[in-house]
């Protein structure tokens, strides 16, 4: 794969992440103005509702690609040592792993 296609893809991601998250926030911020839950109970039913739970998971989950595309970029334009380039990309990505790990099994499972 040529680094066209890679750079391509780096950007199509922040895009569509970028209005997924935006389209998302918009309903998440309506639905709470219109009828916001009373108490934690209800909330918890509102977030455990599949369709709910799946579309914050893609949220999250989008919002943590979002995040390795920029740091990414970040420290590929300006860092130059090659190994702590690659250390500080590793540390990144393992981070953002552990997030995204850590996201889904909340939201999924409603346990912390």
């Amino acid at each position: 794969m040529s680094a066209g296609a890679s750079g391509y893809r780096a950007w199509l991601l922040q895009r569509v992440s970028a209005i997924y998250m935006v389209l998302f926030l918009l309903y998440f911020v309506f639905s709470w103005l219109v009828s916001s839950p009373a108490n934690y109970a209800e909330w918890k039913g509102w977030m455990g509702r599949l369709p709910m739970a799946l579309a914050t998971t893609l949220f999250f989950l989008l919002l943590l690609g979002h995040a390795w595309v920029g740091i990414r970029d970040v420290l590929i334009d300006y860092i130059k040592p090659a190994g702590l380039k690659f250390s500080l990309l590793m540390l990144v990505a393992f981070t953002i792993i552990a997030m995204g790990l850590w996201v889904v099994n909340v939201l999924l499972t409603g346990t912390v």
